[in-house]
């Protein structure tokens, strides 16, 4: 309690003087109100939860209440055991979603083309040349669908390896979808 009263006070002090700037503010696992006008200042595992107020020469500036006290469920569902949070882990999974989508989208669109293909070709004679052309179309979308497939493979191991790493961070797994 004495911090948070001091650090008021340091507020306080730097709002009267015709300071402006910035002040963050942020809870420590102590449940100790912080505050700071340098960001570098902040421990990084506190960042996600940091608010800031702007302050300028002639502005009024209330005395923000604490926060409620966290309870442990809300303290672990904000950072892993590692200290990363909700945007660390979504950065992670999204790129390979993303790539996992759209392989699929691909081979989908493949498989369309081969089978208008197909239906476009049925019942007609077609000449040694036009065989050997319509082959290799089908050659060359069999070839893209087989990069698109290696893709598939590569995002659902990343995302594997990626929720594995999540379960043993502790991470919310919700943060993964």
């Amino acid at each position: 309690m004495k911090k948070v009263l001091m650090s008021i006070s340091v507020i306080w002090a730097l709002v009267s003087t015709g300071y402006g700037g910035t002040i963050y503010k942020w809870v420590d696992k102590d449940n100790t109100v912080n505050f700071t006008d340098d960001y570098d200042q902040i421990p990084s595992q506190y960042r996600n939860q940091v608010q800031q107020k702007e302050l300028r020469e002639s502005q009024d500036v209330e005395t923000p209440a604490p926060p409620p006290a966290p309870t442990p469920e809300s303290e672990e569902a904000r950072v892993d055991i590692y200290g990363k949070g909700e945007d660390y882990w979504r950065a992670r999974v999204q790129p390979w979603k993303k790539q996992l989508q759209e392989a699929t989208e691909n081979i989908q669109s493949i498989i369309r083309k081969i089978n208008e293909r197909v239906k476009e070709e049925a019942g007609k004679d077609l000449t040694r040349i036009q065989q050997n052309m319509d082959l290799a179309y089908r050659n060359q979308l069999l070839e893209e669908m087989s990069k698109h497939q290696a893709q598939v493979r590569k995002a659902k191991e990343m995302l594997n390896k990626i929720t594995d790493e999540a379960e043993r961070a502790k991470a919310n797994p919700e943060w993964l979808e």
